[in-house]
């Protein structure tokens, strides 16, 4: 028989004065409450209970060990008291990793959630490929695209599309392209993790599939650097809508091909557990959802300006 059960039943014989009281206390049979006593007296190898027809009372072995158990019952149940109330509120440290390019994004939300949940810590890593959250010890990875992990827990957190730009610098001195093919003409900054490689990928104007082989003088994975180059008039960027939409709105880069929209990804929130999920981070992906709810036109390449977070 499962041992705590057996010392819950024991002190509740105690605390009742006999079988019958505790078993109504305790909602059970009369003889599971005298099978539980049983098998601790048969585990411990003493009597704990003097048994007659009218009373039961405790041994002297009994007495001691009612008395130990009944502190330790106390102790545990204070312990699930604590570990609810944990629950209950958000806090600790919360182990965030992310690719760099949303970054930008997460930070003002980052700074509401601190606000809100001031018991809570964060520590934040950034990388391009996807690491091992167990083994790293990360709560929760939020990424641009589809895990390949199938073990984790993924909740979608909004569709986004890049944005094929230049800056105004970049078409005084390049004539502006025309078709998706004049692309494979042009310098064009390039991203080593984007998914098809060299083969930039759009939706016609009838949503047909579309997609054209570039190249350029720039492939690195930081977004930064492909910010500033693209800013700086050294090509045309396939970019991450998060990545350039105020840089959009404020006339620094100007849209291209825009009856060729780039095709959709989903940025996601992932997580190895669904079970027992912490506040911390559930409070946190809920935020995020929220956010990224907000901003769903501005993630999905639109024009308009991203409403203030």
């Amino acid at each position: 028989m499962d041992r705590l059960t057996s010392l819950t039943v024991f002190g509740r014989v105690v605390e009742s004065g006999g079988f019958s009281a505790a078993a109504r206390r305790l909602n059970m049979s009369v003889t599971m409450v005298s099978n539980h006593i049983q098998s601790l007296e048969e585990r411990l190898g003493v009597r704990l209970l003097n048994r007659t027809t009218r009373k039961v009372s405790l041994t002297d072995i009994g007495r001691a060990y009612y008395e130990r158990s009944s502190q330790i019952l106390a102790e545990l149940e204070e312990a699930d008291r604590i570990a609810g109330a944990l629950q209950a509120t958000p806090r600790g440290t919360l182990k965030l990793y992310t690719t760099p390019t949303l970054v930008r994004f997460l930070s003002p939300v980052l700074v509401e959630y601190l606000e809100l949940h001031p018991a809570v810590s964060v520590e934040l890593t950034t990388g391009d490929r996807m690491i091992d959250l167990v083994e790293e010890g990360i709560d929760l990875a939020i990424r641009t695209l589809a895990p390949t992990d199938s073990s984790l827990v993924v909740r979608r957190l909004t569709p986004w599309r890049h944005v094929l730009c230049c800056a105004p610098s970049y078409l005084k001195r390049h004539p502006e392209p025309a078709a998706l093919s004049d692309l494979a003409q042009h310098d064009c900054l390039r991203y080593p993790f984007y998914p098809y490689g060299d083969e930039w990928r759009f939706e016609g104007p009838a949503n047909e599939p579309l997609s054209v082989r570039v190249n350029g003088k720039v492939l690195t994975n930081s977004g930064e650097l492909l910010r500033f180059l693209v800013l700086a008039g050294r090509g045309i960027f396939l970019a991450p809508s998060f990545l350039i939409a105020d840089d959009l709105e404020a006339g620094k880069l100007v849209r291209l091909l825009p009856a060729y929209r780039p095709v959709e990804f989903t940025i996601s929130a992932l997580y190895p557990h669904r079970h027992y999920l912490s506040t911390k981070v559930r409070s946190f992906i809920d935020l995020l959802a929220e956010r990224f709810a907000a901003h769903r036109h501005w993630m999905s390449g639109g024009p308009d300006e991203p409403p203030a977070a």
